[in-house]
């Protein structure tokens, strides 16, 4: 067994390392998984099998000890060698492989249940959702309040609480479902989401939107033009790029590409069945479903809600919209 668990455990190791080196695409949730089931076997064979297997040598042990000092104590002595308890507690020690296996599974699952189930924690890697998101926040995301999920495979098993407008989600990026992206919720099925001259209309009604004092974007030292917006009875800020254009650059061909509209002025969209039009925040530094087209409710993976550290700005840590 020692063996076979150091095969195991170099596989986990080189897995780990070929993903670290770029070698290979991970996937966090399958190794977690994995991991879980294998540590449980482990824990499951040392607690019916090999832990019963060493009580039961410690107690023939200590049985063939007590009947030694028995017949020594009638031959008058009384001095014995100690070392024979220290013997049983070494029968009794479970060895490294387990150690490293079952030693580790009930951490390891309750990991796989909090974060398969509950929360699960992010890391900010652009700044498309600024000004509500900045690049380096640590973010917890709600896996439950959109339905539960198995794990992996990402099948909803209970319907929770339907997506919303305005809401901060989530999700596997469709063109790369290994990749993970943060949105905001701009249309839901059957809305007609319009972003034209850098203005949202949804089902033919303006998002209304004020502006506020000009955002300095710290990463390129630019000014941005600011505004509160009101999606979905959801308060917020936005940002646009006076300089940008307004036309969406370089869409590319994704399902239900049919029903968007694309002109100099933007794109004009309805959502289909079963899907929903994203946006960033800062709309004119956020590749959206304006460039690569509608997320499937099954790309859904949970609510962001809270940052939890942002290690360059403690002030930051606290709940958003």
């Amino acid at each position: 067994m020692a063996y076979l668990t150091t095969l195991v455990l170099a596989a986990f190791a080189s897995y780990v390392g070929a993903w670290y080196f770029g070698a290979l695409e991970g996937n966090f949730a399958l190794l977690l998984f994995v991991a879980t089931v294998v540590t449980g076997v482990y824990w499951l064979a040392e607690r019916f099998y090999f832990l019963p297997q060493r009580e039961r040598a410690a107690a023939t042990l200590e049985s063939s000890i007590a009947e030694r000092n028995t017949r020594l104590a009638g031959q008058g002595i009384t001095q014995v060698d100690t070392t024979d308890a220290k013997a049983s507690e070494r029968l009794l020690m479970q060895p490294w492989w387990l150690d490293w296996t079952a030693g580790l599974f009930p951490v390891i699952l309750v990991v796989f249940l909090l974060r398969s189930f509950l929360y699960e924690p992010f890391k900010i890697p652009s700044g498309s959702m600024m000004p509500t998101l900045l690049t380096g926040d640590l973010i917890l995301v709600n896996k439950f309040t959109y339905g539960l999920r198995l794990p992996v495979v990402n099948t909803k098993l209970t319907d929770g609480t339907p997506l919303a407008r305005g809401d901060v989600v989530v999700f596997r990026y469709p063109p790369k479902p290994s990749m993970d992206y943060i949105k905001r919720v701009v249309g839901i099925p059957g809305d007609e989401v319009a972003y034209l001259n850098k203005k949202l209309t949804i089902n033919g009604q303006p998002v209304g939107k004020a502006p506020i004092a000009d955002y300095l974007d710290g990463e390129s030292m630019r000014i941005l033009k600011q505004f509160d917006e009101d999606l979905g009875g959801k308060q917020h800020k936005i940002l646009n790029d006076e300089n940008a254009p307004a036309f969406v650059p370089g869409a590319s061909d994704f399902p239900f590409r049919e029903n968007c509209r694309y002109s100099v002025e933007g794109v004009v969209c309805k959502v289909p069945e079963g899907n929903y039009f994203m946006m960033g925040d800062n709309r004119d530094n956020s590749a959206d479903s304006r460039f690569w087209g509608f997320v499937p409710d099954k790309n859904i993976v949970g609510r962001a809600f809270f940052v939890w550290m942002n290690f360059g700005d403690l002030g930051r840590i606290g709940p958003f919209q």
